[in-house]
């Protein structure tokens, strides 16, 4: 899935929208609900009904686990494809007093708070499923401590996909795989020097992969830094973030290290030009992976794509939670549907989850549950990498700004390296204020 973010305005809107539907007297305080009993995942549930939301490019990621729940219990699970922008309609539907019982969310701390969860959701503290989560996956959906979406997929996992012909052209094995960003920008000139094919194929067209170079370049600021930032303390406009910003342009963009038409290319040119060795490298999630996965077989991609993670200073990848990683529930004011929902969850991440993720060939979120075989290379490596991996500024910020289109505001010329950082750092902080978050 792609990392979005919504313009300010439209969140400002969407955060002031939420807070009036949380008016409903039927939203009580979470912190007063009393501890559910966790069910049995399999008890019947004839002639209940549940409506989960999804985006309209995941409306099928649920059906095997949906298909399966019906079989097993008996009650009938309706999804509702919400159009985009996914994440403004959202908060907008709910301020007008439509709620579904599921929901896809991002549980992400930068994200989960538009949905207003302390108002809105059960919390699921305490769940079956919850202590069987990796680690990673373990401090996904969490808001002030307390725990409000199931994860039931991986973050995604940002790293350098390769092509495996262009490395062995340039001369290039694994022992020369990169310790640091700046290793990475010199295999870059190696790849340029040795082959005819650009280093990078980076996505100015869709803009949003344009962030992802400079993401991994914030990879060294602690976690102080990012507490700092969340409250007002620390700035966008920091010498690091600015340096970065630079960096890329400077030593990628102007070096000639990317394709002719980077301010042009899309994400689907990106695989293609990989693939056929136009471009040696592409940094991205996931979802590239997916992409590549939906039209090459295994073979075919554990031949001729490689893949490893990168950090501002070391071999470590980053991770990215994503739309569909979590799933949350509501507070309808019906408790026999509230209880129905938190069994579909126990279900999914209970007896279901080793048939969820053979059917959708993903990595697992529970270590006790292996992940399927037949995966490619390149997804194996990524799931060896995600213990250690870094988190994005997602998954640190407490706003997620539009940082891409800032960045291809740059490459058209239209702002410079501090300029883009205080874009950043002028939405971050117009956002927090609209969220009411401390010191803002």
């Amino acid at each position: 899935m792609k990392r979005r973010a919504l313009p300010a305005l439209a969140l400002i809107s969407a955060l002031a929208l939420a807070a009036t539907a949380c008016s409903d007297p039927t939203a009580a305080d979470s912190d007063s609900d009393a501890k559910q009993t966790a069910v049995n995942p399999t008890a019947r549930l004839d002639g209940v009904k549940l409506t989960m939301w999804t985006a309209q490019n995941t409306v099928n990621a649920p059906k095997q686990v949906i298909d399966a729940f019906e079989k097993a219990t008996g009650a009938k699970v309706e999804t509702q494809a919400i159009p985009d922008l996914y994440e403004q309609n959202v908060p907008t539907k709910l301020a007008s007093g439509d709620r579904p019982d599921l929901m896809f969310w991002q549980p992400s701390i930068s994200t989960l708070p538009f949905i207003q969860p302390k108002q809105n959701l059960l919390p699921l503290d305490g769940e079956p499923w919850e202590s069987k989560l990796g680690d990673t996956e373990k401090s996904l959906g969490m808001i002030d401590g307390k725990r409000y979406a199931a994860i039931v997929t991986s973050p995604a996992m940002l790293g350098v996909y390769y092509n495996k012909d262009v490395f062995a052209k340039a001369g290039l094995s694994e022992k020369d795989f990169p310790k640091s960003y700046d290793e990475l920008l010199a295999l870059g000139h190696k790849v340029v020097d040795k082959t005819d094919a650009a280093a990078f194929y980076e996505a100015g067209g869709d803009k949003w992969p344009l962030q992802w170079q400079m993401q991994v370049q914030l990879t060294d600021l602690d976690q102080s830094w990012w507490e700092g930032l969340n409250q007002n303390k620390e700035k966008w406009t920091d010498p690091v973030v600015v340096g970065a910003i630079k960096k890329y342009k400077d030593k990628l963009l102007d070096a000639g290290l990317a394709q002719k038409n980077y301010r042009t290319g899309t994400f689907t040119g990106q695989a293609d030009a990989l693939w056929k060795g136009e471009a040696g490298m592409v940094l991205n999630v996931t979802s590239f992976q997916s992409q590549l996965q939906a039209k090459y077989s295994t073979a075919e991609i554990d031949q001729k794509i490689g893949w490893f993670p990168v950090a501002n200073s070391s071999a470590t990848g980053l991770y990215s939670p994503d739309q569909t990683n979590g799933v949350v529930a509501f507070k309808t004011g019906d408790e026999k549907r509230q209880n129905a929902a938190r069994q579909f969850l126990a279900f999914w991440l209970g007896p279901d989850y080793a048939d969820y993720i053979k059917t959708m060939k993903i990595p697992s979120v529970q270590p006790s549950v292996p992940t399927p075989d037949g995966l490619p290379q390149t997804s194996k490596d990524q799931v060896e990498a995600l213990p250690t991996a870094i988190g994005v500024f997602q998954a640190k910020a407490i706003v997620a700004p539009d940082t891409h289109l800032y960045l291809a505001d740059m490459i058209y010329g239209k702002k410079n390296p501090q300029q883009v950082a205080q874009a950043i750092q002028d939405q971050f902080a117009q956002v927090a204020k609209a969220q009411a978050a401390p010191g803002f």
